[in-house]
């Protein structure tokens, strides 16, 4: 039986012409490493998984949904334990809502209701005193045809102005700070206080607001109005049929508060630490976390608009929609943070990896900034001994940038979603200025052209980057 016929160098090499001395001579011993490595490859692919390999993808793949599923409910249990949980956090929530007008609005029906209850329209007039009737019929106007609708909109004039006043202002600040703590006890299923949980709503009293309306009546020439009882009414924060059904999870996420949260990203760090291809369960985890908080936002909007839909009759809707709005700011805020960070996060990964397309982006990148050096060289610019020492150090610079981004937007007292991008923008542009200004010994810089300096890996330069890199003029 013939020997079957090896193939040697000249057999395997025929990436070109495969005609002698069309490329440079292989050695038979990078050939040799070329076949083993191929085939390790495709033994790889072909060999089945080790159950114990099955095992952790299974468990990681587990804690990233945990993790994900959690995502939701660590941000309202954190919007709950900074809105409910923190007095002032609460008073900046709400202070704005004293300057909206359909705050305003409602406020001033509600005073001028329960003035008018305890106005006697018949004996306005009579009670008065003869050298006080002309000074009562200035203030009152032309009555026309209703004496109780001139009364009740010369009231309300009066309690608008109120309404929109400083005054209003200072009193809606100071009694949401003294009921903050009645509010948390109304939330988590007690009462008390100047806000209280009756008929499944929370209510403020506007006695004070009252109290401003008569004195403003009486300086207006309508002393009958000093007659009025001390009058209590309420306007409606937050009503609803269900919220004494909620109120036990809502201490539930009171409790849990910002743990849930980190408890979450435990999970998907966990995950993604058991898991085989890290940097694509990265990516997939990153993508999903903020999916799950996006959906979040989405119920938000949904349930406002059910919320405003099943409100009483008799409770403000253009108003209700402004507390709703205003309560819930915080939340939507860490919602669109959260998924701001997440995309950030995919983004970041996806372009350190080594897919052919982020290969391709990290070339312009070095490409242009090899432009722009080449330039400043041209121009007479030096580093002098920074190039050199950012090029020696450049992994530990790049790393203390990365944590000081990661540490601003740990320590920001509540990040929004363009404090995320505006940190990513600037982690960006200094990692562009240490790519500029990293340069090696010999006075030429790295940038454009082999694997980034100061131990970094390099691009994946195998067959799908199109062979050898080449450095950047």
């Amino acid at each position: 039986m013939p020997d079957s016929p090896t193939p040697g160098p000249d057999a395997s090499d025929r990436g070109g012409s495969g005609r002698e001395g069309s490329g440079p001579d292989v050695p038979h011993d990078e050939l040799e490493k070329l076949r083993s490595r191929i085939a390790a490859l495709e033994a790889g692919r072909t060999a089945p998984r080790p159950a114990h390999h099955r095992t952790r993808a299974f468990v990681a793949t587990v804690l990233v949904v945990l993790g994900c599923l959690l995502a939701p409910l660590g941000v309202l249990a954190a919007w709950t334990s900074s809105v409910v949980g923190d007095t002032d956090r609460y008073v900046q929530t709400v202070a704005p809502l004293a300057s909206d007008p359909d705050v305003q609005n409602a406020v001033a029906n509600r005073v001028t209701d329960a003035v008018m209850q305890h106005l006697d329209l018949a004996a306005l007039l009579q009670g008065a005193a003869p050298a006080q009737r002309p000074l009562l019929e200035k203030a009152l106007g032309k009555l026309g045809n209703s004496l109780e609708g001139a009364v009740s909109s010369f009231v309300h004039d009066k309690a608008k102005a109120v309404a929109a006043s400083d005054v209003f202002a200072r009193i809606w600040t100071e009694a949401n700070r003294k009921v903050h703590s009645s509010l948390d006890k109304a939330l988590t299923g007690s009462g008390g206080g100047a806000v209280k949980l009756e008929n499944d709503a929370v209510t403020i009293d506007l006695a004070p607001v009252v109290d401003q309306v008569k004195t403003r009546l009486v300086d207006s020439g309508m002393t009958v109005a000093g007659n009025i009882p001390e009058i209590h009414t309420n306007i409606t924060v937050v009503q609803s049929k269900d919220i004494g059904k909620v109120k036990t999870y809502f201490r539930l996420l009171q409790i849990a508060g910002d743990w849930l949260p980190v408890l979450a990203v435990l999970l998907v760090a966990a995950g993604i630490l058991l898991a085989g291809h890290r940097r694509r369960t990265l990516i997939v985890a990153a993508l999903c976390f903020a999916f799950a908080t996006l959906l979040l936002g989405i119920a938000l909007t949904v349930f406002r608009v059910v919320y405003l839909d099943h409100l009483p009759s008799g409770v403000s809707q253009p108003a209700a929609a402004s507390v709703y709005d205003a309560l819930t700011r915080f939340l939507r805020t860490s919602v669109r943070a959260v998924v701001a960070l997440c995309v950030v996060i995919a983004v970041a990964a996806w372009l350190t990896g080594p897919q052919r397309h982020a290969g391709l982006v990290r070339q312009l990148w070095h490409s242009g900034i090899g432009a722009a050096r080449t330039t400043a060289d041209r121009a007479g610019m030096r580093t002098g001994p920074v190039g050199p020492f950012v090029h020696r150090f450049r992994t530990w610079i790049t790393w203390i940038l990365v944590a000081a981004a990661v540490l601003a937007y740990v320590l920001w007292s509540y990040p929004t979603g363009w404090v995320v991008i505006g940190l990513a923008l600037a982690l960006l542009f200094a990692l562009c200025v240490v790519d500029f200004l990293d340069e090696t010994d010999a006075g030429r810089a790295p940038a454009g052209g082999g694997p980034p300096a100061g131990g970094g890996p390099p691009f994946d330069g195998g067959p799908h980057q199109g062979g050898p890199e080449r450095t950047t003029a």
